[in-house]
């Protein structure tokens, strides 16, 4: 019997009041004392997000910077030599020694390494290894950030290995170690994003979580919109990119990381209960809320009591090994490889477009900024499922509709002009808004499936699959040189594949943030019971 815990409602679903030695505790939950006491979405919520997701900028710097890195630039016949176009467009059939690249042969590593006509398939290495560096990085980063890392430690430790292996990337002697540094980057830019992601949504309440992760992927934005104007004045020497993106990340974790506070959920779940409460009093404070409970304890549904020896032990559980969440692990995983896909093929594949590099890249970077707003207006309306399937079918439809105005094409004389194709242009940036709507309510929808004691871990393994995905996308950008159509076509019909899978993954809009697998699954199967009594209730009405 456990006559000397008495349990009262106190207005909460989850609020008990617990009696012990030291006199009576009020044991809530993460979630209702962000509710209750510090509010859903406060200042210093704020402030959080925003500074941690700054770090998304670094992310997007070191995953897109091969766009123009590893760009094939546009060549011209040398002065007083007469030459002709090759092969489609190419030099490959002109006389060596008849032509030149357009700024140099350091203007990128194509130019450089003469990654071309036997070779071209060279050029979609570095970039594919670096998605499979990231695809690696996903899994060790997601799981040391669930366990003894932490969120914040994990973020640390990745914007430093980043600028490392940045400055040692533009030390490159050949297109071999310039490969194995960009499998390095990948590995290490791979635990800013799924950290960063996790530690800004668990701070905020249940309503906000969809606008908190929304508003982290507008700092990716900004750091893919920087690449053209960090790229352009390097554009003759593709090394000082390199030097100069080596600089943030490493500034980011010594000046500004240390005053971020780590995640109350994950103290919690690490056993860490005091240190939880601290953190959610100090973001208290700042909303300028005082009221905290003396007698406030935090409810730990990792802690399990044994029932014979009535002792407490925190027991591990696994994703893998839990039927239910293996199965909407699986889901998640097979519709983020589309989305990988797609995504950031889309972007590399502006090379292919009929159009200005620069102009093209600056153009798709814009168009996320309208995503970014209209996920994070949108989440607060509709269902996850909903807008991350249309969101699919549109990029899908558009990447279709580009085969209509990819005729014509002339790889030689498009380069360096402003003009181009527009109706091209348009639509593909229509899809390309499409495809990062998707990605971003993936990810958001991802948190949101998968407890605390997992979510780390749930996410990194859809990193895994977008990164996967991404990593084959380079390959057919290559194809996408010769036939720019192919590309098209594959990218649409990915991407409404995935967006059909969505049909078997649940609704989480609303729902709370569970700690636990047991919890989630216990607490899901009452919602369902519940929600089909109240169903059999109005139709029998």
């Amino acid at each position: 019997m456990e006559e000397d815990q008495s349990k009262e409602s106190h207005g909460r679903r989850g609020t008990t009041l617990v009696e012990s030695e030291e006199g009576t505790k009020l044991e809530l939950t993460v979630d209702e004392v962000v509710e209750g006491y510090v509010g859903s979405l406060g200042l210093s919520q704020i402030l959080h997000v925003l500074v941690v997701s700054f770090a998304w900028i670094f992310d997007a710097q070191s995953t897109l910077v091969t766009i123009f890195s590893d760009a094939q630039p546009p060549w011209r016949c040398k002065n007083g030599v007469y030459c002709t176009d090759g092969r489609g467009g190419s030099v490959c059939g002109l006389v060596p020694g008849s032509w030149e690249w357009v700024g140099g042969d350091r203007s990128s590593t194509v130019a450089e390494w003469g990654l071309i006509c036997d070779r071209k398939f060279l050029a979609a290495v570095p970039a594919s290894v670096n998605f499979l560096g990231s695809l690696l990085g996903s899994a060790i980063f997601g799981h040391l950030a669930d366990t003894w890392l932490g969120r914040k430690r994990a973020v640390m430790i990745s914007c430093i290995l980043t600028s490392i292996t940045f400055l040692a990337t533009s030390y490159s002697p050949n297109i071999y170690a310039y490969a194995f540094f960009r499998f390095a980057t990948g590995f290490a830019r791979s635990g800013i994003g799924i950290s960063c992601l996790v530690l800004a949504t668990e701070s905020v309440g249940r309503k906000w979580r969809g606008q908190a992760g929304q508003y982290s992927f507008f700092f990716f934005t900004i750091g893919f919109l920087s690449l053209p104007l960090l790229a352009y004045p390097t554009r003759t020497n593709w090394r000082n990119l390199y030097k100069f993106l080596s600089i943030l990340p490493l500034a980011y974790a010594i000046i500004i990381l240390p005053w971020i506070s780590e995640s109350p959920r994950w103290l919690l779940i690490r056993g860490r209960s005091k240190d939880a409460l601290k953190v959610l009093k100090y973001f208290a404070r700042i909303n300028g809320k005082d009221e905290f409970p003396r007698n406030l304890t935090l409810a730990n549904p990792s802690e399990m009591k044994d029932e014979e020896s009535g002792t407490i032990s925190n027991k591990r559980e696994n994703l893998w090994t839990t039927k239910w969440a293996a199965k909407r692990m699986v889901l998640v995983m097979i519709a983020g490889f589309g989305v990988g896909f797609v995504y950031y093929g889309v972007q590399l594949n502006v090379e292919n477009l009929n159009f200005n590099l620069y102009v093209s890249v600056a153009i798709n970077a814009v168009m996320e900024i309208p995503a970014v707003f209209a996920g994070s207006f949108l989440l607060g309306f509709f269902n996850r499922r909903l807008l991350f399937s249309v969101s699919s079918y549109v990029a899908g439809v558009s990447c279709i509709l580009c085969l209509i105005f990819s005729k014509g094409y002339s790889n030689s004389k498009a380069r360096g002009k402003f003009g181009g194709n527009w109706g091209q242009l348009i639509v593909e940036a229509v899809g390309f808004m499409g495809s990062s709507l998707a990605y971003d309510i993936l990810y958001i929808y991802c948190v949101e499936l998968f407890p605390t004691n997992v979510r780390n871990f749930a996410v990194s393994m859809l990193r895994q699959t977008l990164m996967l995905g991404a990593s084959v996308a380079p390959l057919l950008v290559v194809v996408g040189r010769l036939s720019p159509s192919l590309s098209f076509i594959v990218f649409g019909v990915l991407s409404i594949a995935s967006g059909v899978l969505s049909i078997w993954i649940p609704e989480t809009r609303n729902a709370p943030l569970y700690e636990t697998l047991k919890q989630q699954e216990e607490m899901e199967a009452l919602n369902h019971v519940s929600n089909g009594h109240s169903r059999c209730l109005e139709f029998g009405k």
